[in-house]
């Protein structure tokens, strides 16, 4: 299994339950892992035979920019579903975390792993 990634995507948004943060965007951070065979695109050399990064970090920058969720939990799962529907991606391991969100740490988030994990 191959995995095509984006790191660190940063994204401002409507995300908290408190109304302070109802009020204004915050930046989320999104690190994507998405199974892919690359051995098609690698012998072709061309993006209609590969995974596009960047028309799925584009979709995602979209989707995330309209969305008003509540919790992080909900914002991935939703960027995780759209990813596996829309660009036919097996698996993927997404980590979405929300810098500054606890006083004394860096971020803090969630890790999810959706779909199949393809082995070869």
């Amino acid at each position: 299994m191959d995995i095509v990634y984006i790191n660190d995507l940063k994204v401002d948004t409507v995300i908290g339950i408190f109304d302070w943060e109802r009020r204004i965007r915050q930046t989320v951070s999104l690190d994507l892992e998405m199974a892919a065979d690359i051995r098609k695109g690698a012998a072709s050399d061309h993006i209609d035979d590969a995974l596009d990064y960047k028309a799925i970090g584009k979709r995602v920058i979209a989707f995330i920019e309209g969305s008003e969720f509540q919790l992080v939990e909900t914002l991935a799962e939703s960027v995780a579903q759209l990813v596996l529907k829309e660009f036919s991606v097996p698996w993927l391991k997404l980590r979405l975390s929300k810098p500054g969100a606890l006083r004394g740490s860096r971020d803090v988030g969630v890790i999810i792993e959706r779909g199949e994990r393809p082995h070869g």
